[in-house]
């Protein structure tokens, strides 16, 4: 661990100015941002670990505990949510056996809810992974879980 970050702090010259970029590196490396490394970042780049915790805790980006693999983001804005998004929400959390706000306990998925995606045409609509999905149905849910290994009753069932 230590040498990837000083790798990541390395590109960016030590500049201090680059916080956030490397912060997210570091999270993008080890799939949060752990103590030990926000400890090692504020030594790095000489900043008091209190504002290294302070903008990691600022932006909902940023996760102090581990996240899934897969991360689920679903819309619950105005236009998603009078769509269905709040029955899109039930499901997956059912299917995955988690909350939103919660990991899997294998560490595959990790499902949280927005409040806008900036894509309410689309609605509802969740970001998997990074990529947009949208006009959700259960059964496009289904799809999604199913292609990321997640098994879910058939459609019918459903």
């Amino acid at each position: 661990m230590q040498a990837k970050i000083h790798e990541i702090i390395s590109r960016y010259g030590s500049d201090k100015g680059f916080l956030v970029p490397i912060l997210q590196d570091v999270q993008k490396e080890l799939n949060h941002l752990p103590e030990d490394a926000l400890v090692m970042v504020s030594t790095l780049l000489e900043i008091p670990v209190s504002r290294i915790f302070e903008v990691a805790t600022f932006y909902k980006a940023f996760s102090l505990t581990p996240r899934g693999k897969h991360l689920l983001s679903l819309c619950l804005g105005t236009a998603c949510h009078v769509r269905g998004a709040p029955l899109i929400s039930g499901h997956v959390e059912r299917a995955l056996g988690i909350s939103a706000g919660e990991t899997s306990a294998d560490l595959e998925f990790t499902f949280e809810t927005v409040n806008c995606l900036g894509a309410c045409a689309l609605g509802p609509v969740m970001v998997v992974d990074g990529e947009y999905h949208g006009q959700l149905t259960i059964a496009k849910t289904n799809t999604i879980l199913r292609d990321l290994g997640r098994k879910v009753p058939s459609d019918e069932e459903a």
